[in-house]
């Protein structure tokens, strides 16, 4: 009893609430139909319980429909560790070299970042995952990890059960005539006849299934490559973006400096324990890190503030060209958009004809930036933030105040 108090903490019973959103249902209803499925084709049509190999397959089974189970629930409830809320560093002076945040009255914590999902700061936050519905970062990166790792994993041992429990059943029921092919689902045409008859539906349910498997196989195990990615370099998907901008601003000013990541620890291995380790427990408190040597303890900290005062200058404005309907997969505006919708709760914004937008950042069919609702590029300009189709848009050339201040900025540096 002392045990399971010690795992499950009733002050934190409200975390339950998480499992009310459509990420948690998908991804549960997806594990409970691929394991269930995988154990009645396993046991009734493929491998009986009855013989050695098939108490070994079911063991397997649900082996790993435990242990994504946990990695997945730990990532969820154990969460990412948020930083103190009213936080200030130890020495007052550090604080010059910090942002604040107003929604937690607290500086942020090196490589930490606010959350308008989870509406807190999150250590180490690596980005606020819809399936979890909550963020990856300090705490639960390790959990997170292995979750991505096993369902793949179990995945693909269940989508071999689905495949071959298929072809084992059909493949005595298949006949072949004159330029036909029939399948006879009413029975097998072999003894012994199994318990359960592998009907119709069963076969249907089976390949659904097997659809689901497979699916969640290849999208999955691409977030899991993606993941070790930046483990391996002890970076975060937020903290990669950093760096991409910080050797853009530096080209683009052609400065003499040189930005190096911090937290790389030279080698993969090194970075590699700073996320996984044998107690389950993360390296560090979550508030200071390790660094390379040579480098400032506030290096990376201080290249946001750089970048958040460089944004509006460099902040380029777009005209919409095309409308939009703020679709989540639009099917109008080619393959490519569709297919690689960003895979992120934040906005998609409706775009029509004429607008300006101020776009911050993007991808190769996707773009994020602000609607300048009343055509003004100021601070203080009414904006709708969200996602939208590059195709959509085109450079907004007439922009002679921004090109302006582009080239006085460039002088006084």
């Amino acid at each position: 009893m002392g045990v399971l108090c010690s795992v499950i903490r009733f002050e934190n019973l409200h975390e339950l609430k998480r499992l009310c959103h459509w990420g948690p249902v998908i991804a549960l209803g997806v594990i409970a139909i691929c394991s269930t499925m995988a154990m009645i084709d396993s046991v009734l049509w493929y491998w009986p319980l009855h013989t050695t190999g098939g108490s070994v397959n079911f063991i397997m089974l649900i082996n790993w429909t435990v242990m994504i189970l946990y990695n997945y629930f730990n990532a969820m409830f154990v969460g990412p560790g948020y930083v103190p809320l009213r936080w200030k560093p130890e020495r007052a002076q550090d604080s010059v070299y910090l942002q604040f945040c107003k929604a937690c009255q607290a500086y942020k914590a090196p490589r930490s970042h606010h959350c308008r999902k989870c509406d807190r700061c999150v250590m180490k936050m690596d980005h606020h995952c819809p399936w979890i519905n909550n963020c990856c970062g300090y705490q639960n990166h390790a959990s997170f990890t292995l979750f991505l790792l096993l369902a793949p994993l179990g995945c693909i041992h269940a989508a071999f059960i689905f495949v071959m429990t298929m072809y084992t059943q059909l493949y005595n029921r298949i006949s072949f005539g004159w330029n036909t092919v029939k399948i006879d689902m009413s029975a097998a045409k072999r003894d012994p006849l199994p318990i359960v008859p592998f009907g119709l539906s069963a076969f249907a349910a089976s390949l659904f299934a097997l659809g689901l498997a497979v699916g969640t196989t290849i999208a999955v195990g691409m977030l899991f490559f993606i993941q070790m990615k930046v483990i391996l370099r002890n970076k975060t998907s937020i903290e990669s973006w950093i760096e991409e901008k910080a050797k853009d601003r530096i080209q683009y000013y052609q400065t003499a400096e040189t930005f190096i990541f911090p937290y790389d620890m030279g080698s993969r291995w090194q970075n590699f324990k700073q996320v996984f380790t044998w107690s389950g427990v993360p390296e560090g408190d979550g508030l200071e890190w390790p660094i390379r040597e040579g480098c400032h303890p506030y290096s990376l900290t201080m290249e946001q503030l750089k970048q958040k005062a460089d944004k509006r200058v460099r902040s380029v404005r777009y005209k919409v060209i095309d409308n939009y309907s703020g679709a989540c997969c639009p099917f109008n505006k080619g393959i490519k958009t569709f297919f690689t919708t960003p895979c992120t709760e934040e906005p998609r914004i409706s775009l029509k004809k004429g607008e300006l937008i101020l776009v911050t950042r993007g991808l190769r069919h996707w773009m994020y930036g602000d609607k300048i609702l009343n055509h003004l590029a100021t601070e203080d300009g009414s904006r709708i933030r969200g996602w939208f189709p590059r195709k959509c848009v085109e450079k907004y050339h007439s922009d002679a105040e921004t090109d302006q201040v582009s080239e006085g900025e460039k002088k006084n540096r």
